[in-house]
């Protein structure tokens, strides 16, 4: 059976249509809301281009797109003077799975790290997608983090109010919304009790 040469590039505001498809067919972003139009993902595409630490790569097979990887060099943690690739957001295109494209992509990475003199690579996978955890283990890439997200809304409904940052914007409270709900809840409580 022939296959077709994987090719990697930079990907070109030219491509946005391309890879609005990759992502919206993956869901890899963990958005739900409606895909980003094309002038808004040719836009981010432009932006990433520009900055000299970020990559969007893209692989082509028979000069259409099958995947697309997004790469940021930064340090390593916040102490250390190492840096590391961070590998994200890695897409193959359903149709062109086992063609070797996740692996020309992580060539990519590798290879720019290596013209960057970046010791370190460090991938995330979707938690909940078995394939390509398992790709990024055969490639010897040991799991060290569990990355979580959620909204701001989410999160701040959850925290308490910092007072500094209370402070800052004008909030009465320093109680978090549980705290809030709670006091509440305690106050019904004992209007309820007969004297």
């Amino acid at each position: 059976m022939f296959r077709s040469p994987v090719h990697t590039r930079d990907a070109s505001p030219d491509d946005a249509a391309a890879l609005v498809g990759v992502w919206v067919s993956g869901r890899v972003t963990g958005h739900e809301g409606a895909p980003p139009a094309v002038p808004e993902a040719a836009a981010s595409v432009a932006r990433i281009a520009e900055d000299p630490e970020q990559r969007l790569v893209v692989a082509l097979i028979d000069d259409e797109v099958a995947g697309a990887v997004h790469l940021v060099r930064g340090p390593l943690t916040p102490i250390h003077p190492d840096t590391a690739i961070y590998v994200s957001h890695l897409q193959v295109v359903e149709s062109c799975r086992r063609h070797g494209v996740g692996r020309a992509l992580m060539e990519a990475a590798v290879a720019w790290a290596e013209e960057r003199n970046t010791p370190h690579v460090v991938a995330a996978a979707a938690a909940t997608s078995r394939d390509a955890n398992r790709f990024m283990a055969r490639l010897g890439l040991g799991q060290i983090a569990v990355l979580r997200g959620a909204t701001v809304t989410a999160l701040r409904a959850k925290l308490p109010i910092d007072p500094p940052v209370a402070a800052r914007v004008g909030a009465r409270s320093h109680r978090s919304v549980g705290q809030t709900l709670v006091q509440r809840r305690s106050l019904r409580r004992s209007q309820a009790r007969p004297s």
